[in-house]
């Protein structure tokens, strides 16, 4: 085999290890409905949110946007909080940087994160002074 064909099959044996290294890599959306009935027990809070995100499995980076409305005061902390189902509280797995809306961010998850992140084990949680416990709650969906 001359010089010239085998690096051109050492070129298409690396392109083909190189594509089936990422052909499994994907971009996973989620969101949350944020309102006071799911937060455990629930509220009778009138604010809203929502909670968007995408995480990239290739990179392991989870990027988020929270927009909340209508709080009975200022937020006080929020965050992710995990591995919880729906109507279960769980720790904070997550802190946010600011609680400001629209909160934005984003974070390289360990395998166990990302794994209770996208079995649904995840939820986003707003804290005010009048609901220390979490006035706003939405459980990160698919």
């Amino acid at each position: 085999m001359s010089k010239v064909a085998l690096l051109g099959t050492l070129a298409l044996v690396g392109g083909i290890i190189a594509a089936s290294g990422t052909a499994n890599a994907e971009v996973v959306k989620l969101q949350a409905e944020l309102k006071g009935s799911n937060e455990v027990p629930p509220n009778g809070s009138t604010g809203s949110g929502k909670a968007e995100a995408s995480y990239d499995t290739e990179t392991r980076v989870l990027t988020y946007v929270v927009t909340y409305t209508g709080l009975t005061g200022p937020a006080m902390g929020a965050h992710f909080h995990g591995p919880g189902e729906a109507g279960k509280n769980a720790g904070i797995v997550l802190p946010f940087k600011t609680v400001q809306s629209p909160i934005q961010g984003h974070a390289t998850l360990t395998d166990a994160q990302a794994a209770d992140l996208l079995g649904g084990k995840w939820y986003a949680n707003i804290h005010t002074a009048a609901n220390p416990g979490g006035e706003l709650r939405g459980q990160m969906m698919k």
